[in-house]
């Protein structure tokens, strides 16, 4: 089931939370929408399954009109980021709900709902618990008991609002490639809202990058998190260091560094920001020829296999920081210490002309 959304735009009094937004669903396809609070994310999802009503555009479910349908005939599998199972019912009774309280010519036999609910359960790997109460379950059960009784009346699209957003990190990760083996073996056509950067570029077949109502980007994982389009995306995506820099017929300079921007061959002393993710920078103990900065070491931070370092660069009057991971193989080999000098050269940086800078609010 493939899903199209035609040039949407829904206010709220005042505050636009969709503006012209058009999209593409494949059918099968597990679509992230990414965005910051207030980005129009969950207005879209909400949209999409009929439970808001835009000021304008089209949504269409397989080539059909769907703008103007009610809820119950889009044929869509909901499940709410806080679960919404209903305490006093058995999980077996939560999962055949949605069957249970069909009109009589259109409900299962018994044993039809019985054998479908089992099934569910068995997928969700917790048809051990059947007969159990929601208040028996962890936060992880619960919400996998959810997208079984979403499933139960077999949808044809599967909409997923911060699904694991009230689960703790170590949970979170789990549910995460579940949902993606998941999403594998049945193949239907799911779109899930997300603040999580890494929960979308682990999980999405696509991305779509949201902000203020706006989409600003659409592509792969990769795509969007290797290829940004603009200084919102790159920012959103990660932590990211900024260097002031300026750009003149295909050169650009940071600092010390002059470097090739054959994308801006046109540009004539042009103000610009350059982007380096902590990950794509080099750490000396010496300088290397030109093209290095120098700068000092003011915290060590050891994550796992990673060590983070923040640095300030020599003769930099905004001491402002610049952040660099390095694995602790690198670490233990450059012997570092707080306090001591460094060298530092970005591997790989991305250009944006100060003009139309995009900057995160929050």
């Amino acid at each position: 089931m493939s899903i199209d959304v035609f040039n949407l735009s829904k206010q709220f009094g005042s505050f636009t939370a969709l503006h012209d937004v058009s999209l593409q669903v494949n059918s099968g396809e597990l679509l992230a929408l990414l965005g910051p609070s207030g980005s129009g994310k969950t207005t879209l999802l909400r949209v999409i399954a009929g439970l808001e009503t835009a000021d304008s555009g089209q949504v269409l479910f397989h080539g059909e009109d769907a703008t103007d349908q009610h809820v119950r005939d889009r044929q869509v599998g909901f499940v709410f980021q806080h679960y919404a199972l209903f305490r006093n019912m058995t999980i077996f009774d939560n999962v055949a709900f949605g069957l249970n309280v069909r009109p009589k010519k259109f409900r299962p036999s018994k044993e039809e709902i019985r054998e479908r609910v089992m099934k569910l359960l068995h997928l969700v790997q917790l048809d051990w618990l059947a007969d159990r109460y929601p208040h028996q379950l962890s936060g992880g059960q619960r919400q996998r008991i959810a997208l079984a009784r979403a499933l139960a009346v077999e949808p044809k699209v599967l909409l997923l609002d911060e699904p694991f957003g009230a689960l703790d990190a170590k949970v979170r990760k789990e549910l995460r490639s579940w949902l993606r083996r998941l999403h594998d073996d049945m193949h239907i056509t799911s779109v899930f809202v997300t603040h999580d950067q890494e929960e979308a570029l682990e999980v999405a077949d696509r991305v779509v990058v949201m902000n203020e109502g706006r989409i600003e980007q659409i592509g792969t994982p990769d795509e969007v998190y290797e290829q940004p389009v603009n200084p919102f995306v790159y920012e959103f995506l990660g932590n990211v260091n900024l260097f002031h820099s300026r750009l003149h017929r295909g050169r650009a300079w940071i600092g010390g560094i002059e470097v090739d921007a054959p994308e801006h061959a046109d540009a004539e002393e042009l103000a610009a920001v350059a982007y380096v993710r902590p990950h794509e920078i080099e750490v000396e103990r010496t300088a290397d020829g030109e093209g290095t900065l120098a700068a000092q070491v003011m915290h060590i931070l050891s994550v796992g296999p990673i060590v983070r370092l923040e640095l300030i660069r020599d003769n930099d009057e905004t001491k402002h920081p610049i952040q660099v991971e390095i694995s602790k193989e690198r670490f233990r080999a450059l012997q570092l210490v707080k306090g001591d000098k460094v060298y530092i050269k970005p591997r790989r940086l991305n250009l944006f002309p100060n003009h139309g800078i995009s900057r995160l609010t929050h």
